[in-house]
């Protein structure tokens, strides 16, 4: 045996040595740190499928209903993630107004479902007194259920037959189907069948 081959070997199993080591205290350091709590705080505490859910409000009435194909509920917060959701929002009760369908690419819900907040690609359809139809589309509308009521801050486009107004934020009753754009509003007029 060679004195070269053996200082050659001997210096690799020491720097092996030393860097298991190092490894082993690195990971040792990291388990207070939380390491495992970063991945469960993540984590949803369940998760549903290809759903539908009535939510109701504090006196028992319907305030929406939701469908949707994914639903993920954070513990930390008690909120909903909701991808691709549809809410139906009923009219206050002893009203003759038509529904709400709300539809966007997702949707959060508040803790206790007082607050809907949709994003990206989001309509909301339905019919004013006379039977005719009414959309709201926008990439950002914040649905308050139980109040009836819907804001955005965005651009918003309402249609209406015969009429198209475009413009920057919104307030909107859904019960009385008044809606206000609030600033850059622009009107176009179209015939109508």
């Amino acid at each position: 045996m060679n004195w070269r081959s053996m200082n050659w070997r001997a210096m690799v199993t020491v720097l092996l040595l030393i860097g298991a080591l190092l490894s082993g205290w690195l990971l040792w350091s990291q388990r207070d740190r939380g390491g495992r709590g970063v991945t469960a705080a993540q984590r949803p505490d369940y998760v549903l499928h290809d759903f539908r859910l009535v939510v109701l409000d504090e006196n028992g009435r319907e305030s929406f209903t939701l469908s949707a194909p994914k639903l993920a509920r954070d513990p930390n917060v008690e909120t909903f993630d909701i991808a691709t959701p549809l809410f139906q929002i009923p009219p206050r009760s002893g009203s003759n107004a038509s529904a709400w369908e709300v539809r966007s690419q997702t949707g959060w819900v508040s803790a206790k479902g007082e607050e809907l907040r949709l994003r990206g690609q989001v309509h909301a359809d339905s019919t004013n007194a006379d039977g005719k139809p009414i959309r709201i589309a926008t990439e950002e509308l914040n649905v308050f259920p139980d109040d009836r009521r819907a804001t955005s801050t965005v651009a918003v486009t309402v249609t209406h037959p015969g009429l198209i107004l475009n413009g920057r934020g919104l307030e909107a009753d859904l019960n009385a189907k008044r809606i206000t754009l609030l600033n850059d509003v622009k009107a176009r007029y179209e015939r109508t069948p």
